[in-house]
């Protein structure tokens, strides 16, 4: 079995970077840069997404969007116009409408699976990445070997689009619990409490969450700028997705829908390139506080 892999930033390059090591792997990223540090590291350096599609049975996808994914797939010189037959992989964080719709414009001899992860960079080197697997048996058995090179943690969700329902089901508590965890911190420390003291309560008490246990005490508390690695851009984008998909099957989301204001006005005031923890800013000017930085230097 021949894998592929197109996409190797942040996320997709750890994901691919865990593949090499137990298998053979053809990859292409528009940086030359990257392509070169994976050629260092043992993989065929493609020059083209179509030599891809042309020498893998199995193609994995890590892009920004679904459209992005739209293009590589079927647009001009795309995987379709050189992939003979085999499975593509989409372990974007996309739009499940769009995906399926993908889906359904591929020739009978190419499959579309889904299977976005939740771990960040730091889960897919460790190798404990969750990955969310939609798609038929047949399909998704062809990428298991190289997806359980990367983590022992799958999970099959159904037909293709359902494991990025669920990985905007996941992103959705993401965004949310984050927000909620910096009012809650900056309610606090107003009002008294040393902010590191106020991590190590909330990570023992009933509140806990994601954000208390990793965010405020590795990333936020002891740092000025409190970087971690995920995009204010990409938060804004996948919450947007879940409010959409909301809409489009009529399910009622209050609570996301005021987070994506929040994340909107973030993203309007830092930049989309901004690290999603510098949403903490909007605490701070309201509480007129400092909060990133605020605790024990690590």
């Amino acid at each position: 079995m021949r894998f592929g892999y197109i996409g190797l930033g942040n996320m997709g390059g750890a994901i691919a970077k865990r593949m090499i090591l137990k298998h053979n792997i053809v990859v292409f990223d528009l940086s030359e840069s990257l392509r070169s540090e994976f050629s260092k590291l043992g993989a065929v350096a493609a020059t083209s997404i179509a030599e891809v599609g042309n020498s893998a049975d199995v193609v994995f996808l890590c892009l920004p969007t679904s459209n992005e994914v739209k293009e590589v797939i079927l647009g001009k010189n795309g995987l379709t116009s050189s992939m003979k037959s085999g499975v593509i992989c989409d372990m974007t964080t996309g739009d499940p409408v769009i995906t399926r719709k993908i889906a359904e414009e591929l020739p009978n001899n190419i499959t579309l699976i889904d299977a976005p992860v939740s771990g960040g960079p730091a889960g897919a080197t460790a190798g404990t990445l969750a990955i969310m697997v939609g798609g038929s048996d047949n399909a998704v058995g062809l990428a298991i070997p190289a997806l359980e090179s990367v983590s022992p943690n799958i999970f099959r969700t159904g037909n293709v689009g359902t494991a990025q329902v669920m990985k905007l089901a996941n992103n959705m508590l993401n965004a949310t619990n984050r927000l909620a965890t910096f009012e809650a911190l900056s309610l606090a420390v107003k009002n008294g409490i040393d902010p590191d003291l106020c991590a190590e309560i909330l990570s023992k008490s009933s509140g806990r969450n994601y954000a208390t246990d990793i965010t405020l005490p590795r990333f936020v508390l002891p740092n000025d700028e409190p970087v971690q690695g995920f995009t204010l851009g990409l938060m804004h984008k996948d919450i947007r997705q879940a409010a959409e998909l909301g809409i489009a099957t009529g399910v009622t989301l209050p609570v996301i829908n005021t987070a994506r204001e929040v994340y909107h006005s973030a993203v309007n005031e830092r930049g989309g390139n901004e690290d999603v923890n510098e949403v903490i800013r909007h605490y701070e000017r309201g509480s007129t506080i400092k909060l990133a930085g605020s605790g024990k230097k690590q």
